[in-house]
């Protein structure tokens, strides 16, 4: 073979491996009705909150969301804190961010609020006026700050561990 053969060989190859991947996509938005994932997912593709801010979940009567890890999501977390009543971040040696960080937020009365895991190093949670005690635990250790939720905005509490 030639060598301009070759590159003719190479540009059709090219060009039909680009039409089916174009194709499938097509094919998958149109078969699925969403794009970008489902709407169930926890994950920021197919979230139905527009901007970056991963999907909004439900316990009880607590929103919650949390994520951060992507660029976009860390921009929208930090973006909308300001709205929500109760702000968190991990953070682990050398500020690396965490995820995997199970928080429980328990009332002024004992009672557990809020029973969740953290998709990354933020999490925002909409919560009613009151005090509450927020424990975090990362791998086994776990650490506790006491918050007053007075409204939007006001109420944030950092967690740092030194193990990776």
């Amino acid at each position: 073979m030639t060598s301009k053969t070759t590159g003719k060989l190479a540009a059709a190859v090219l060009i039909a491996a680009m039409s089916a991947g174009t194709a499938s996509v097509a094919w998958a938005q149109q078969a699925g009705g969403t794009t970008g994932g489902t709407t169930s997912d926890t994950s920021s593709a197919g979230n139905t909150n527009g901007g970056g801010l991963p999907q909004i979940q439900q316990q009880g009567d607590v929103s919650y969301t949390s994520g951060g890890v992507g660029l976009d999501e860390s921009h929208a977390l930090l973006r909308e804190q300001a709205h929500w009543p109760l702000s968190l971040r991990f953070t682990g040696p050398t500020a690396d961010y965490l995820s995997g960080v199970h928080v429980r937020v328990v009332d002024g009365k004992g009672g557990e609020a809020l029973s969740a895991e953290s998709m990354g190093p933020y999490m925002l949670v909409k919560l009613p006026p009151g005090s509450y005690t927020v424990y975090a635990k990362y791998k086994d250790q776990e650490k506790k700050q006491a918050v007053t939720v007075a409204g939007p905005g006001k109420a944030k509490a950092a967690f740092h561990w030194n193990i990776q």
